[in-house]
């Protein structure tokens, strides 16, 4: 008696289940969404109260790796702990919330903690935070992983990519409107309880954590009455004579000040170098509006103040002393300074880089900074390009011995001629208040000290190296130490918490191998998107969504056409590889923005699209479907670490890294000859069923 594919992943699956609220289908794609809703939550909870993790956000999304990878390599274990999920999640925000970690304006961390112990330091807050990510991540995890094996491989993961694009437009969703963390809470809560089973009392565990769930996305959420931008957790604090202080993740950021303070600070002394009236100016990085109320104050004609966050250029709206942006001449924009930049056909007299420092990365960039892409060698010619004749170009803050310098070599060589240097007040740690002016010309600024370069000067930071704040082309050792102990825990963790040896993974180690190329690929894809067009949440989340329509796409090609050997399609891919290096992201920055566009997505979703089929290919076949898929996402874990590689090779050239990374797979796939006894079944179905029989 034959049976069908589908039957034998049916009859793999356990079969100890109540009646359950959602049917099959619903229910793996409500469970896909719902893991990553939830690793999307973690990501900026976690970043919005733990200091630690800053300027580190990919160590979520490699705990949460490992927990997914975990998850699936549990789906056939005895023992069902789906219902645990929600508790474990509520118990990860409630302890990064309780142990939160402020720091003050002299670099020192003051405790912050609920409970008044002193503030847990680095060593013990990061291992607390991986592992409980990991651990809540894996619960979640099987509930889809059980769901996920009661199907065919292909039918499987493509209901759980449309369940991961329901969860990137959920999130998306909520980020737009700007709505904070209890309604994190009450989604994930939601999903959570119709992925029960019936009768709903019988699930008191899971009811009582989604519950527990809520209640703490809701009351962490509005402590200290925080306002949750695309971007921060912001902190509005008490006001006192104008000043108005504002902290981001628990970091002190900027204060609206009003015009006699700010006349007595450095905001002033871009203009004491003009010699004429400042006429049209270009604010990036205008924040609260401090920089808007003295350009207005120094005579601007007009004003475009450009800030990438709503909520910070809201607070200036409805709490600055000044009302600067209630002025008629002034223009704001929600926007990314150097996409504005590239867009604008606008020419300025003076533009200004009005302390755009982020103290945030790209969410789930090991790297990048919001900012990064404004400080690049090709970001000053863009702005010398936007300068009208005899225009000035000013940029202050804080800066590192190394990062000033870094700063003022990269206005020499973009602009020709040193630029003015006013030296200010101390900071924290070795950090220095410092003014930059430079003119088009040399004579179109006026100043007694000019910078005079030091005896190392670094290298200016580039589009494909846009680590400013990096000290040379190397991996720092705080890195290395610390993606090596996630690697070795992570072994013993997928050993012990997965309850089945590491061999079972053996036969399907090539999507290991894949695993690992597709993150660095997708790694490329979003930094290429960030250059092109903004380093904005919003451009985040469309490149997300952009690869797994891509993925969907190559999964429902893969389910209707034979493809070509996997020869062909390795070869292929290898070709839409090489393409995608040999075209630069700046030759696409000179295009306008359909065409570049349109240019973008064909350069960086091809190799997508048919690294996927050959993925689809492969996985249609595989006999243990989540322990395959397990394997898979370990190996995309490698790939988050190996993402710090940019920091030494630059995001192009991590495309070579792409290519020998999947050279292991194609050398590594199974031949039908070492295919493993249950990969033979589902290829020869029938057979095998009559031999039994």
């Amino acid at each position: 008696m034959a049976a069908t594919a589908e039957g034998h992943a049916r009859a793999a699956a356990p079969t100890s289940r109540g009646a359950e609220l959602v049917g099959d289908r619903t229910g793996l794609v409500l469970a896909s969404a719902a893991m990553l809703f939830a690793e999307l939550a973690l990501i900026r909870w976690v970043a919005g109260f733990q200091i630690h993790v800053a300027l580190f956000t990919n160590f979520v999304l490699l705990a949460s790796f490992l927990g997914i990878g975990v998850g699936f390599l549990r789906a056939r274990h005895e023992r069902d702990l789906r219902r645990w999920a929600p508790l474990a999640l509520a118990a990860v925000a409630a302890v990064v919330t309780v142990f939160r970690v402020v720091r003050g304006v002299t670099d020192t961390q003051t405790s912050e903690t609920i409970l008044g112990l002193p503030a847990p330091p680095m060593w013990i807050t990061l291992p607390v935070v991986f592992l409980g990510v990991a651990a809540a991540m894996a619960l979640v995890t099987e509930e889809v992983a059980r769901r996920f094996d009661r199907f065919t491989p292909l039918e499987a993961y493509r209901l759980d990519i449309l369940g991961s694009l329901l969860g990137i437009v959920a999130f998306s969703a909520v980020s737009f409107v700007g709505a904070g963390p209890v309604w994190w809470g009450l989604a994930l809560s939601v999903a959570f309880v119709a992925l029960g089973s019936r009768p709903i009392a019988r699930e008191r565990v899971r009811t009582i954590g989604a519950a527990l769930l809520l209640a703490t996305f809701a009351l962490g959420g509005l402590i200290g009455g925080d306002t949750w931008s695309p971007y921060y957790r912001v902190s509005i604090l008490a006001s006192e004579a104008g000043r108005t202080p504002i902290r981001v993740n628990s970091l002190p950021h900027q204060s609206t000040l009003p015009l006699e303070r700010l006349n007595e600070e450095f905001y002033v002394q871009p203009y004491e170098h003009l010699t004429r009236e400042p006429g049209r100016v270009l604010i990036i990085g205008a924040g609260n509006g401090n920089d808007v109320a003295v350009a207005l104050d120094r005579g601007a004609t007009s004003v475009d103040a450009v800030e990438i966050d709503p909520v910070l250029q809201g607070i200036g709206r409805d709490r600055h002393p000044e009302r600067p942006y209630a002025d008629p001449r002034v223009t704001a924009h929600v926007d990314d300074g150097r996409a504005f930049l590239e867009r604008t056909s606008q020419r300025y007299d003076l533009i200004l880089f009005a302390l755009p420092d982020s103290l945030t990365l790209v969410t789930g960039q090991g790297a990048l900074r919001l900012e990064s892409y404004l400080f690049t060698l090709e970001a000053m010619g863009s702005v010398r390009d936007r300068l009208a004749p005899g225009g000035v170009f000013s940029m202050y803050n804080y800066y590192r011995p190394d990062v000033f310098e870094r700063y003022a070599n990269t206005m020499h060589e973009v602009f020709g001629h040193e630029p003015c240097f006013d030296p200010g007040r101390p900071g924290a740690g070795p950090r220095a208040q410092a003014v930059l002016t430079v003119g088009l010309a040399p004579d179109d600024v006026s100043c007694a000290t000019r910078w005079t370069p030091a005896v190392s000067v670094p290298e200016p930071a580039t589009d494909d190296h846009p680590f400013p704040y990096a000290r040379g082309r190397s991996i720092p050792a705080f890195y290395l130490v610390a993606l090596a102990l996630i690697v070795v825990a992570s072994i013993v963790i997928v050993r012990r918490a997965s309850g089945a040896p590491l061999r079972q993974m053996r036969p399907y180690v090539d999507l290991f191998w894949m695993g690992a190329a597709f993150l660095l690929l997708e790694t490329t894809n979003v930094v290429r998107f960030a250059l092109l067009f903004g380093t904005t949440w919003f451009v985040n989340a469309l490149v997300f969504a952009g690869i797994l329509l891509s993925v969907l796409a190559a999964v429902e090609v893969a389910r209707r056409l034979r493809l070509p050997s996997p020869r062909v399609m390795y070869l292929a891919l290898v070709a839409s590889l090489a393409v995608a290096w040999l075209i630069e992201p700046a030759s696409l920055l000179q295009l306008d923005v359909v065409p570049r566009f349109i240019a973008a997505v064909l350069v960086a979703f091809t190799p997508v699209f048919i690294a996927n089929l050959i993925f689809a290919q492969r996985f249609r076949d595989v006999g243990a479907s989540t322990v395959a898929f397990g394997a898979n996402l370990l190996g995309a874990m490698l790939g988050g670490v190996m993402e710090y590689l940019a920091l030494a090779t630059g995001y192009r050239n991590l495309l070579f890294a792409v290519a020998l990374l999947y050279g292991f797979a194609f050398v590594l796939r199974p031949r039908d000859d070492v295919l493993d006894l249950t990969e033979r079944e589902r290829r020869l179905p029938g057979a095998i069923e009559v031999g039994r029989s």
